[in-house]
């Protein structure tokens, strides 16, 4: 009350059009830098605080189910959104707008790339950006492992992956499955020790009334039921398996399908998370691309809009031209890209139409459990390893595995990595910015060479 007269009552705004939603994931699709924590903040200032589709704390619950998935929760907070407000479809196309503007960016990007890779500048270009890649994955490292682990007993799980991965050549999801079993274990012997974190607790800040408000019930399509969670899960698993039968004629595109499908469900923690997993099978097992290449494709993933996932793209692309899985290498590498894209991102679609559900109608705080602490534990180790292996190939471009410290070591890719790192971590520095400063000063460089 004030000077006697009541605050204004605030409406609740007309619930969109799909039309209306579709143009507002179309145009996220194409400005969602930043990686998930940006992107996440595009969308909680439109959807919560300016356009008020959704309340604070509904937004809230749906990402804190989506950061406990497999899989970008950036997408999954946007198929979730567009699930709630207009059922199936509204789900479908969120996500689909939300990654196909980077799917044909990407992979317009890697059809250059193919083309003209070997010119000078386009080299120098590379030769800056690689450095600060290792730069990046140092960081995304010590940011993951500042939030997650929190003692002594989560040092070690991270300290064994790395050795693990790193020297012992063990598989990623064996990793994750040994690291899950010790969460469980951990969780029973010692529960303080594998507490979950705060995460997305609620926050108290109001926006005025929404057209998915805290108190509104579910929609009839977001009703739960074991016979549906049976029907959607059968259907999803119908959809996959007459893909992987149409796919029947390509071993390699089989194979791909079959490995990003693994991919799909193993993403605990972030992209970065599965980076190696991507690494080992796309490089060493069935070398799709050289590593080089796939350092590339990173940076070059860092710069696009979308999920930092997208790198699987990349992969499908490069991969489907070098074992030319058709006639053209344009249509190779779309048909790689798409295979690796498609069996990627269908899980993410599963875990909202089939889960969405049961998570309206148990509205409330998700935590984090003791297997997923334990995990989110490893993966620092997991991305430490994958640091290092960049570093290595960065730093001792020549070296083989038979001579690990082969050729000259480069002084000037060591300077441009600090300097990343620094930009990053004293000064905040946006990664697009960084990469795009290391592009610069490697195209500098090839002129004076």
């Amino acid at each position: 009350m004030t000077d006697g007269f009541a605050a204004p009552v605030v409406a609740v705004p007309a619930a969109p059009t799909l039309i209306e939603a579709l143009r507002f994931w179309l145009k996220l699709g194409f400005i969602s830098f930043g990686g998930p924590a940006g992107q996440i903040s595009i969308m909680h200032q439109d959807l919560v605080e300016r356009r008020r589709w959704i309340s604070e704390h509904r937004f809230l619950h749906a990402l804190n189910y989506c950061m406990v998935l497999p899989g970008p929760e950036a997408c999954q907070l946007a198929i979730y959104t567009g699930w709630l407000l207009h059922g199936l479809r509204g789900g479908l196309l969120a996500g689909l707008l939300f990654f196909m503007p980077a799917f044909f960016l990407l992979s317009l990007l890697a059809g250059i790339y193919l083309a003209f890779g070997d010119m000078p500048s386009v080299q120098g270009i590379f030769y800056g950006i690689k450095p600060a890649v290792v730069a990046v994955v140092v960081f995304a490292a010590w940011r993951i492992g500042s939030r997650s682990i929190r003692n002594g007993v989560l040092l070690a799980i991270a300290a064994s992956a790395f050795v693990g991965i790193f020297f012992f050549k063990i598989d990623f999801p064996w990793i994750v499955l040994a690291a899950g079993v010790l969460g469980a274990i951990g969780g029973k012997l010692m529960p303080d020790k594998f507490a979950a974190g705060g995460g997305h607790g609620a926050a108290h800040k109001q926006y005025g009334p929404a057209v998915i408000d805290d108190d509104t019930p579910p929609p009839p399509h977001a009703g739960f039921s074991w016979r549906k969670l049976g029907l959607t899960i059968t259907a999803f698993v119908a959809v996959w398996a007459l893909a992987m039968l149409s796919l029947r004629g390509e071993p390699d595109l089989l194979h791909m399908g079959d490995f990003f499908t693994k991919a799909a469900f193993l993403t605990i923690g972030g992209a970065y998370a599965v980076l190696p997993y991507v690494y080992q099978g796309g490089v060493e097992h069935y070398g799709w691309l050289t590593g080089p290449q796939m350092m590339d494709g990173l940076a070059l993933g860092e710069t696009t809009p979308g999920p930092l996932i997208m790198i699987v793209t990349w992969v499908g692309y490069v991969g489907g031209v070098s074992k030319a899985v058709a006639a053209s290498p344009v249509a190779a590498g779309l048909a790689g890209a798409a295979v690796a894209t498609f069996f990627t991102f269908l899980p993410s679609f599963l875990f909202i139409v089939a889960g969405g559900p049961l998570v309206e109608a148990t509205r409330g705080e998700l935590k984090f459990t003791a297997p997923l602490t334990g995990i989110t534990a490893a993966v620092v180790g997991v991305i430490l390893n994958l640091a290092a292996f960049f570093a290595w190939h960065t730093f001792w471009p020549l070296a083989t595995e038979a001579a690990p410290f082969a050729g000259p070591f480069d002084i000037v890719g060591v300077v441009i990595a600090i300097a990343s790192w620094i930009a990053l971590w004293k000064y905040k520095a946006d990664i697009m910015k960084v990469i795009g400063a290391s592009a610069v000063v490697g195209l500098l460089l090839s002129f004076l060479r």
